[in-house]
């Protein structure tokens, strides 16, 4: 039996937890943005590229935060409001990494991951750059990077006085520091941006 959910009706996280019927969604302020289905082989290529170069260094530094791909559940709780009805906003980025270890539980993330980066899709471009801009931005993610794997470039933002100051615009042919890490990790973009045949 197929789940039949109302788009206006406002759902919380105890609500998304029910949910068992294989669709991805999100939930914004309680109501439901569907998610596309599998993404391209380009998006999951450039993906498993830049989750890999970030496994690397986290293997050569023994850095302590955690690293997470899509599937992978973020939730942003209203202060002091963090039993599952009372959380409202729930989104699945396409990468993760997580320093402050508390935040982190069998569910996912709670509160505001240090990095994340979202690859967009023609279905995606506006909730990736406006939406989730906003809402990363609100919630303290202190580096965000929108990656346009099409066009092969990376707009990356850090947060300074909790606004977001775009640090640059890198395209294959750059280098880009990942800059919450207190070292001078930057990634060769060749090696997230494939040469296309």
């Amino acid at each position: 039996m197929e789940l039949q959910l109302d788009i206006h009706k406002r759902y919380s996280f105890a609500d998304y937890l029910t949910w068992f019927d294989g669709k991805r969604r999100e939930l914004w302020d309680g109501f439901i943005k569907k998610m596309t289905p599998a993404p391209l082989s380009e998006h999951q290529l450039i993906s498993f590229n830049l989750s890999g170069e970030l496994y690397l260094f986290k293997r050569k530094n023994k850095c302590d935060c955690r690293f997470f791909e899509a599937p992978f559940d973020v939730r942003f709780p209203k202060i002091d409001e963090t039993s599952d009805d009372k959380i409202f906003t729930v989104v699945q980025p396409d990468i993760v990494i997580v320093c402050d270890k508390s935040k982190l539980d069998k569910r996912g993330c709670m509160g505001a991951p240090d990095f994340i980066a979202e690859i967009i899709s023609p279905a995606t471009a506006e909730r990736d750059m406006v939406d989730k801009y906003k809402l990363y931005e609100a919630e303290g993610v202190r580096e965000y990077w929108i990656v346009f794997p099409t066009e092969q470039f990376i707009n990356a933002y850090f947060l300074v006085n909790g606004k977001y100051q775009l640090t640059g615009v890198y395209t294959r042919e750059h280098n880009i520091l990942v800059k919450i890490f207190d070292t001078d990790f930057e990634i060769d973009l060749k090696n997230v941006f494939e040469e296309e045949d």
